[in-house]
């Protein structure tokens, strides 16, 4: 089968005079389009299926196009993965095969994939704590069993993700797509969760004000799940492409702003938000009374931490989804005003409205009820081959006015 994989020896390309450095990193990952052996399934409670649309996940493209910024190497998630990898965690795809035991899914049945090679998946019983919980994403498990080391499809060299015409997923990680969801608004089934878990497990007072910094996948995810869920939470959002600030418009913010100078994003949220501000002798300004309640960073660098602090108000929440490299930043407003700065990791089990269940099954819910459509979100398709166009629109999104680009394989 035909399948995009990281790992191995690059293709040959030839970089644009003037590229820019991500387009220049085309031409050197170790990324090609290969034919491979098939999928095979792990255990027999495994299914195999056939991708139908497979969405480029911000991670996924920060790897393929070398965008690990200028700071530290050092990563502790390096021991998670292992290589060759075919990557792609955000599918929709058509179960084609059952292995024997293999439960809660049937040949024809259109699914989404949710990706954790948690202890489930690896055949490890009992669970991890972890698991017994809900939280997938923090399963113990994920470099044990006999599938080899990765958090979830697409980063562990034993599953094949959804950059590829055949996936294998275990029976626990599909969930089935209602007739009424087309496939364009299905495939952001997982950038949805993972802004949920993050708003969820942090939520905003009522009546708040909140800043989204980014305004990518999970940034905009995130404007679209404060509107239905927390209608009454006033919305900020700095972005930094065009066709993202009008998205971040058309799904309900109330203050869109350019990404720089940082100086004029503090200035504005907090004129916004009603603070004060503070002006040191160098550097950025701070507001002390803050403007803001909870920040949800989808960027995670230091410049936007840094920004994140200033305009929060005394023990407000930094919550961090973005993934970056690490780097130092100003961090004494973190200490000054008593602000809590956390992670957020993927998504499991999630509260919403009292209720309990994956986060998948609500974004299902959400959508099918109408009150979320993310579709407008979809602005790039490409057929597998043209793999490099489609990480050209991403390495280029001033010209391209991509914000998510998927492969579609139907």
């Amino acid at each position: 089968m035909r399948a995009l994989v990281y790992g191995v020896p690059p293709e040959p390309f030839e970089v644009p005079d003037g590229a820019n450095t991500l387009t220049a990193n085309l031409g050197r990952t170790p990324t090609a389009l290969r034919d491979v052996p098939e999928s095979q399934l792990p255990h027999d409670d495994w299914v195999l299926t056939r991708p139908r649309l497979t969405g480029i996940c911000g991670s996924d493209s920060k790897q393929i196009l070398m965008d690990f910024g200028e700071g530290d190497a050092d990563n502790a998630m390096s021991s998670f993965c292992s290589f060759p990898q075919v990557m792609g965690h955000e599918v929709v795809a058509d179960v084609v095969a059952l292995g024997p035991n293999a439960r809660g899914v049937e040949v024809g049945q259109r699914v989404v994939l949710n990706p954790w090679l948690s202890c489930g998946p690896r055949g490890i019983s009992p669970p991890c704590p972890a698991c017994e919980d809900g939280d997938y994403s923090l399963c113990w498990s994920f470099t044990d069993g006999d599938i080899k080391p990765g958090i979830h499809t697409g980063v562990s060299a034993d599953v094949t993700g959804g950059y590829a015409e055949l996936m294998p997923a275990h029976d626990s990680m599909l969930f089935g797509v209602p007739d009424s969801i087309p496939d364009e608004a299905a495939v952001f089934a997982d950038p949805f969760s993972v802004s949920l878990h993050a708003i969820t497990r942090h939520p905003p007072p009522g009546s708040g004000r909140v800043l989204v910094y980014g305004a990518g996948s999970l940034g905009l995810c995130a404007v679209a799940i404060l509107r239905a869920l927390y209608p009454d939470v006033a919305v900020a959002v700095v972005a930094r492409f065009q066709a993202q600030k009008e998205l971040a418009r058309r799904f309900g913010a109330a203050l869109v702003l350019d990404h720089e100078p940082r100086q004029a994003v503090i200035e504005e949220v907090v004129a916004w938000g009603g603070g004060r501000l503070r002006r040191p002798l160098l550097g950025l300004p701070m507001a002390h009374p803050g403007a803001v309640d909870v920040v949800y960073d989808t960027i995670g660098k230091p410049e936007t931490f840094e920004v994140g602090v200033r305009v929060l108000r005394s023990r407000g929440t930094l919550v961090k989804s973005g993934v970056h490299a690490p780097g130092r930043w100003e961090w004494s407003p973190l200490y000054f005003k008593e602000i809590a700065l956390v992670g957020s990791n993927a998504f499991g089990v999630e509260a919403v409205g009292g209720r309990r269940k994956h986060a998948i099954a609500h974004y299902l819910n959400l959508v099918a009820d109408g009150r979320v459509d993310l579709r407008p979100m979809l602005t790039h398709t490409f057929p597998l081959e043209r793999w490099r166009d489609a990480f050209l629109a991403i390495a280029n999104q001033a010209d391209s006015g991509a914000v998510k680009v998927a492969f579609d394989l139907r």
